[in-house]
């Protein structure tokens, strides 16, 4: 599989061209053996400078294109996601751990963006109205100039998609840094664009840690940031951009609750539940957290426990990234032991033979856990649940909405009713009835509250146009001989 990487040295991608920057490197390591896959340079301001003097050059003739025109770009590119499916799938599989399911969802996730850039000359359509006689008002949606986006390692094919087909088609040109963990699905990503037809320049890769970032919130040439990635790191980010002037989403981590009724569907909610906490490994910002268990619910966890015994770490559970989050997982599981809690699954030392090197951690149901336990306050981003018991669903909805983080809360029950609750009063920018994963489709837009997201908009969907482009107005009379009042 490790032949699926075209080049053992990763490179930066400016004005349509693989370049070598950056004077240091690092490796990339699969996280599926513990093997090195690649190197990757890490880049300096001055390779940053040199890809926004590249996507300064391109925007004048990309802008000027008319949204049709480019969208007939990405009409191509998303065929080429689709007959390219299986290489992008194995490299998501390869550098991320995902198992080859996960990673072709994620694939055919980043097809339904596309779909969506696609459809924006139904969406974006200038604003026409006579206010006086003789007196006409339009708006038109322009581009912004330079962007940048900055992708985490969670989904590397799947999240750099949230933001550069809507950026790009919109007009703006890009600058794409990807996780230093997973950078060979963008690699890909940028030579299936420049095979579509983009013109050189709109879109180009800088690769690097956290200098990168830094220097991308301070260029003064990019005119809008977006981020994703921890919430620690969301706020450096949101207040070093805007602090340069620039507009900037930044969506941070979560700490998702599962309100869980003692009227659910027994096998529906468990299975739910469960592959919630456990899909992609527990790394997705929607992943089930913690399990809020309303009164008499036992005969739901213990079908919980059934179900999470059928998943086998290296079948139809997939690694972590990296040998740290292995061991910071095996730690906050270890810890809600000390503090009291009762592990119902335990994940930790898990191994896969013929992969011993490779960074697995099993599923983890964990019992009786209190609020005030670190496992029920912190991101943890692995295959882990809490349960914390609570008597009825206002003590429940106030646990949720004790969370610093917004990002997703969900409701099991057959209840209208008390399902409208939680929609109603859970403290969460994405809300699911009897649904694990509540991430919206297209083109309804992904966003949280609170500390899991920084800056106004939402990064896909509808939102995402108002982040990307600005208005002119312009107002308009040809007719001297008009009436004249005081609105012309």
């Amino acid at each position: 599989m490790e032949t699926l990487v075209k080049q053992s040295e990763v490179k930066n991608y400016i004005d349509g061209k693989f370049v070598r920057n950056g004077q240091a490197s690092m490796d990339v390591v699969s996280p599926l053996t513990g093997n090195t896959i690649a190197t990757l340079p890490l880049s300096t301001y001055d390779d940053l400078d040199e890809a926004v003097k590249a996507a300064e050059k391109a925007f004048p003739t990309w802008s000027e294109m008319t949204l049709k025109e480019r969208v007939q770009i990405f009409f191509r590119y998303r065929a080429l996601l689709e007959k390219n499916m299986d290489e992008l799938t194995q490299l998501v599989h390869l550098e991320n751990g995902k198992t080859y399911g996960e990673a072709k969802a994620e694939i055919e996730k980043s097809m339904e963006l596309c779909e969506f850039a696609c459809s924006m000359p139904q969406i974006v359509t200038n604003e026409v109205q006579e206010v006086s006689k003789g007196v006409e008002c339009r708006i038109e949606r322009k581009p912004l100039g330079v962007v940048a986006s900055i992708a985490p390692f969670n989904f590397p094919n799947m999240v750099p998609h949230w933001t550069l087909p809507n950026a790009l088609v919109l007009g703006n040109t890009m600058i794409m840094k990807p996780s230093e963990l997973v950078p060979l699905s963008v690699v890909r990503i940028a030579e299936l664009l420049k095979e579509a037809g983009l013109p050189d320049g709109v879109f180009n890769v800088v690769n690097g840690g956290k200098d990168i970032v830094e220097a991308i919130c301070d260029h003064p040439g990019i005119k809008a940031v977006s981020f994703v990635g921890s919430t620690k790191v969301a706020k450096i980010v949101y207040k070093r951009a805007t602090s340069n002037l620039k507009r900037c989403v930044a969506l941070g981590g979560a700490k998702n609750h599962l309100l869980v009724l003692p009227d659910a569907h027994l096998e529906m909610t468990a299975s739910n539940v469960v592959a919630s906490m456990s899909g992609c490994a527990g790394q997705r910002c929607m992943a089930a957290a913690v399990m809020v268990g309303v009164d008499r619910v036992q005969h739901i966890i213990d079908k919980m426990v059934e179900e999470a015994r059928k998943i086998v770490p290296g079948d139809n559970l997939g690694s972590v990234i990296s040998k740290e989050a292995k061991e910071r997982i095996e730690g906050y599981i270890t810890q809600a032991e000390k503090d009291g809690a009762k592990i119902l699954v335990d994940g930790r030392g898990a191994t896969v033979k013929g992969k011993e090197g490779g960074y697995y951690v099993g599923p983890t149901i964990i019992d009786y856990v209190t609020p005030d336990m670190s496992v029920a306050k912190e991101e943890i981003f692995g295959p882990v649940i809490s349960i914390i018991r609570a008597k009825d669903l206002n003590e429940a909805i106030d646990i949720e909405n004790r969370s610093n983080y917004g990002n997703a809360a969900a409701v099991f029950t057959q209840s209208g009713g008390l399902a409208k609750q939680v929609m109603e009063k859970a403290s969460a920018g994405m809300i699911g009835v009897n649904v694990g994963v509540p991430v919206p489709r297209e083109p309804f837009p992904f966003g949280g509250w609170n500390e899991s997201k920084f800056g106004v908009a939402d990064i896909t969907g509808r939102s995402s146009i108002e982040f990307w482009t600005q208005n002119k107005k312009t107002t308009i009379k040809w007719n001297p001989e008009a009436k004249t009042n005081w609105m012309s």
